[in-house]
Parts: C-alpha cells; sequence; structure tokens
C-alpha cells in the first residue's frame, strides 16, 4: 500500500513512519514543507491512503494558522479531487477546535472542510481531536511542557509552573501511532463523527514537574519508577529519551576489599534490592541466616558451590553452579548460608533481596554453615 504522510518531520510523523516501517509499509511518500512542491502532485495521484498531519501551532505571524491549518488541507484535497483519487484521508486535528481562538478556529475550518469533502466524494475520511502529546522525539521549548521539562531537568535548567493545579488531558504518542495505524487497517475507535485515542491520561502539571524531577534523582538513590502506573512508565521512558548523549550513563558505588566487590545496581521499596557480588577464587562469602530477608542469587560468571544448612539441624546440602549454565537458586529464610568461588576466575552472582538492605534493622545473623 502506498501512504502519503504530510508533516513527515514532526512529533507524530516521525513516529508513525518509524512504526509503519517496523509493521512492513514499504511505500510511504513523506511529504514536509522543505519537500519540492512538484511531489505533492505526484503523491496525490498515486497514494492509497493519506495521513495528514501537517499542521501550524506556533506561527510567526496568525495568518499562518489559516494558511496552515486550512489553506494546505485545501490544497491538497483538491489535489486528490484532480486525480479522482478516492484514497481515505485521516487528519489530525486538535481539542482545541472547539475553542474560540485563531487556532482552534483554524483546526475546525480544517475539519469541516475534511467532511465536506466526504460528501461531496463518498470518501472515507478520519479526524482525530488529539490532547496534549508527549513521548520521545517531542521538541522540547516549544509547545509541549512534558518535553520542555524533560529536556529542562535532565541538564539542570529551571522549569516555570504558574499554576500546578492545572489538569492536563495527555495521550502517549505509541498509543496515538496504534490507534493511527489501527485507523489504517480499518479498526478506528469512533466517538460520533470523531475518531479518538481510547488511552488517555489526566494529570495536574506539579505532579508531572515533581514525577520529572524524581526520575533525575533516582540514579542517586538507584530507585525505579512505579512502572504499574501506566502513566509514570510512560513519562519515564519519555524522559530517558531527553538526556544529553554524554549522560546516558551514571557510576555506582563499588564497596571494594581483597575478595572482590559488592555492588548495588537497584533499591526499590516495593520489589526490594539487586546487587552485583564479585568474589575472588577461594574467597567465601555469606555464613548468616534471616529471619524474614529471602534473596535469589545468579550466577552469572565463574563457578561457585552455595552451602546451605537449616540452623536447626547439621545437615548441609549443597548447590553448584556456573556461568555456563545458568540457574537461579533461593536462599531460605531459617537457613544459614554461603557461597564459594570454586573456579579460577572471579565469580559474578547477581543477588536480588526482597527488601532494602536497612543498617538498623539488617535482619543478617551469623552462623557458619
Amino acid at each position: 500500500m502506498k501512504i502519503l504522510v504530510t508533516g513527515a518531520r514532526g512529533f507524530v510523523g516521525k513516529n508513525l513512519i518509524a512504526e509503519l516501517k517496523n509493521r512492513g509499509y514499504e511505500d510511504i511518500f513523506e511529504y514536509n514543507r522543505d519537500t519540492d512542491k512538484s511531489l505533492l502532485d505526484k503523491y496525490a495521484q498515486e497514494c492509497e491512503f493519506v495521513f495528514h498531519l501537517a499542521g501550524v501551532n506556533r506561527p510567526k505571524h496568525e495568518i499562518e494558522f489559516m494558511e496552515g491549518n486550512f489553506g494546505f488541507t485545501s490544497e491538497l484535497l483538491e489535489l486528490l479531487k484532480k486525480h479522482n483519487n478516492k484514497a481515505p484521508v485521516l487528519m489530525t486535528s486538535s481539542i482545541q477546535a472547539t475553542k474560540d481562538n485563531l487556532y482552534g478556529k483554524s483546526k475546525k475550518a480544517g475539519e469541516d472542510l475534511l467532511f465536506n469533502y466526504s460528501e461531496d466524494t463518498g470518501v472515507k475520511v478520519y479526524v482525530y481531536r488529539l490532547p496534549n502529546l508527549f513521548g520521545k522525539w517531542c521538541r522540547p521549548n516549544y509547545n509541549s511542557v512534558i518535553a520542555t521539562f524533560c529536556h529542562n531537568i535532565a541538564r539542570d535548567v529551571d522549569i516555570q509552573i504558574n499554576d500546578p493545579e492545572v489538569k492536563l488531558t495527555l495521550a502517549y504518542i505509541d498509543d496515538v501511532v496504534h490507534e493511527l495505524i489501527n485507523a489504517l487497517e480499518g479498526n478506528a475507535t469512533l466517538e460520533g463523527k470523531y475518531c479518538t485515542v481510547p488511552v488517555k491520561h489526566e494529570v495536574k502539571l506539579g505532579e508531572i514537574a515533581e514525577l520529572i524531577q524524581s526520575f533525575k534523582e533516582s540514579r542517586k538513590k538507584l530507585s525505579i519508577p512505579d512502572i504499574d502506573n501506566p502513566f509514570t512508565k510512560k513519562l519515564y521512558s519519555t524522559y530517558l529519551s531527553y538526556l544529553p548523549e554524554d549522560k546516558f550513563s551514571y557510576s555506582l558505588k563499588m564497596n571494594i576489599d581483597n575478595r572482590g566487590s559488592f555492588t548495588e545496581f537497584i533499591r526499590t521499596p516495593e520489589r526490594g534490592q539487586v546487587s552485583v557480588n564479585v568474589s575472588k577464587p577461594g574467597i567465601t562469602k555469606g555464613n548468616h541466616w534471616h529471619h524474614t530477608k529471602n534473596e535469589k542469587f545468579l550466577v552469572v560468571s565463574g563457578e561457585g558451590l552455595i552451602r546451605f544448612r537449616d540452623v536447626n539441624s547439621d545437615e548441609i546440602i549443597e548447590y553448584r553452579v556456573s556461568g555456563e549454565k545458568l540457574e537461579v537458586v533461593d536462599i531460605p529464610t531459617g537457613y544459614t548460608h554461603s557461597i564459594v568461588n570454586v573456579g579460577n576466575t572471579d565469580m559474578v552472582t547477581i543477588m536480588w533481596a526482597n527488601e532494602c538492605f536497612d543498617p538498623e534493622n539488617p535482619d543478617t545473623y551469623y552462623l557458619e554453615v
């Protein structure tokens, strides 16, 4: 299928085209303001579906609202008529189309033009009144508060919040793209004559800023966000896409001695703690037990021997583990346990504990296996 995408280099356009290609759509006509104007005539003749995403929302002059949101739509539809092309047309509009401002009026004019075109030609049309959008590849310090907050907070630049109680209606770019492709494939979500993105989020501006700030602080605390919350999960993915290119990595505190090292990687109150343990050949670690704390050990490199003993028994249980055959060993409560490096190289073990280490209540009691 030959697909025309106007506004191809915009936020929605870039994400849509990337996913179309992921799904095997190869004949994509990408049109933007820098494209040779003559190509639009060719594209309008050959296309079999139109994603009309082009629009103007931050013009230098107010007249550009109507020129970009109504005038270009008119030009596109006239070219389709000229070639008697009955390709369906999907247009992205805005929830601002219901408001009495120049931007909203221009979007509403474009909508009406498209609906009239459908009545005159019988062509299937889709109009999406999109809310505020967020996600990767959105331009910061332009017209997206989330893109601006993510970009600036990641760079220690101050942000401005006039009213933290203002509630925003938001849609995530991946949800939008999924819905647009649904429409392409004949499964648009309809609300009356308009189409809609089924998944939207209502969030206060102040809460958004606090969340993004917490993402920045999470590196210091070794925490991860509550990704059980759909909005938090999407916002965190968005934030990471705005990191400066020299800030993708961050250092961890390695506790090093002659036995090897122990390094905390992730700490969360809900899911416990993940650490990386390195043991030199012949070194034994552990020889302790816990009342409630439980752990999982995964040796990913080297060779080890994990030994257990019920604190009320003399019987010793042994598990030989190796990075050559990954297997997780549970460390039950009430069993004193140890792990010894029985190989000739450093042994690396990933350790998970069901709770973060608390020096005030370590729940760790020395007892040799």
